[in-house]
């Protein structure tokens, strides 16, 4: 039978309460008893309470609980969600809190709710999460306090957020494209389904997609494209089975080896730009020459790349989603933070290949 905390407090004739504060409160202890105490428990071999116990009788457990509906390799694979990781982790450590991440299944509600409800955090940060995910729902029913890395217009307005206007970002990429002349563009996204399946999309489609950030960055994209007078007919929506630079090619040769070939691509990630390079390179083309091509977020390869891209403050986003979560403002207004974005050219994007003499 193992040894117990009533175990070491009958062997060393103490209350169960000063053993507990031999591991837990010291400073309430003399050393000598104290050490009695452990060279007891030693002996015995009991480890010390409980630490998810003693957590919860505290009332925090030093923890947050980060939701991301993919694999931990998946995620870990993906420069900008190890970068917002770095982020959120730099401000829980200035909280005394670590990080625990729950890759949520994306098509099982009952599983993904149970990894919720049994989680020991302190709070939730909702990184990367569909609207329709049952995860949501088994966080609020807990009542614990939740930030999500996206804002959403249809939200409660009072609720812990941090992102960007996703639309407005993705509207700049477009424009960028459309003031260099380019009329055949195609869109790769990602996320625009639970399944998962490398397909094309039209742009009907677009109010079904269940993935905030999928939506608002097709939205703004195709915005943009009517305003300079493109043909919808002339715009081709990819969407890859994951945010990956082997899918990002696949995605890219789909609309690469059809005639007629657009003449740029553009992006929901710059892994997916990247792959689209790759495919470029495979075919002979030129990328800002026969095909432009713009990625999203900024990551460190997207420079050594030459592309052109949306940069976004991944890193300070992590920052201020632990800083909300763990230290809410009072003020409902400081609640709801939204970060700037920038278009950073390169070389992957130069005139039209078709309006060049």
């Amino acid at each position: 039978m193992s040894a117990t905390l009533q175990t070491v407090a009958d062997a060393v004739g103490v209350s169960r309460s000063s053993v507990s504060n031999a591991y837990s409160r010291p400073d309430q202890l003399s050393p000598e008893l104290r050490q009695r105490i452990l060279d007891a428990a030693q002996r015995l071999g009991y480890a010390g309470p409980n630490p998810t116990a003693r957590s919860l009788r505290r009332g925090r457990t030093g923890a947050i609980g980060v939701l991301v509906t993919a694999t931990l390799s998946s995620a870990l694979a993906d420069p900008y969600a190890v970068r917002f990781l770095r982020g959120l982790a730099e401000s829980g450590e200035r909280y005394g809190s670590g990080l625990l991440l729950l890759p949520m299944p994306v098509n099982d509600d009952k599983a993904a709710g149970d990894l919720v409800r049994n989680a020991v955090v302190d709070g939730f940060c909702v990184y990367c999460v569909p609207d329709w995910h049952g995860s949501l729902d088994a966080i609020r029913s807990r009542g614990l306090p939740m930030v999500s890395a996206e804002l959403r217009a249809d939200g409660d307005q009072e609720a812990l957020c941090v992102g960007i206007d996703e639309a407005a970002a993705s509207r700049n990429a477009a424009r960028h494209v459309a003031a260099l002349g380019h009329r055949r563009v195609a869109l790769l996204a990602t996320w625009s389904r639970p399944d998962r399946v490398s397909r094309q999309i039209t742009v009907g489609e677009l109010a079904e997609v269940p993935y905030y950030v999928t939506r608002e960055r097709l939205h703004g994209y195709c915005d943009a494209l009517d305003e300079a007078g493109l043909d919808r007919s002339d715009v081709t929506i990819v969407e890859a089975a994951e945010s990956t630079r082997v899918e990002g090619a696949a995605a890219a040769a789909y609309v690469l080896d059809r005639a007629p070939r657009p003449t740029a691509i553009l992006a929901m990630s710059d892994l997916l730009a990247l792959g689209a390079l790759d495919a470029l390179a495979a075919r002979g083309l030129r990328p800002g020459r026969d095909v432009s091509v713009v990625g999203f977020d900024d990551i460190p390869e997207a420079a050594d790349a030459q592309l052109t891209t949306i940069r976004q403050p991944s890193i300070e986003k992590g920052r201020i989603a632990g800083g909300l979560l763990l230290d809410p403002p009072a003020d409902p207004h400081g609640r709801r933070i939204v970060l700037p974005t920038e278009l950073v050219v390169r070389a992957s994007t130069g005139p039209s290949p078709t309006g060049r003499i």
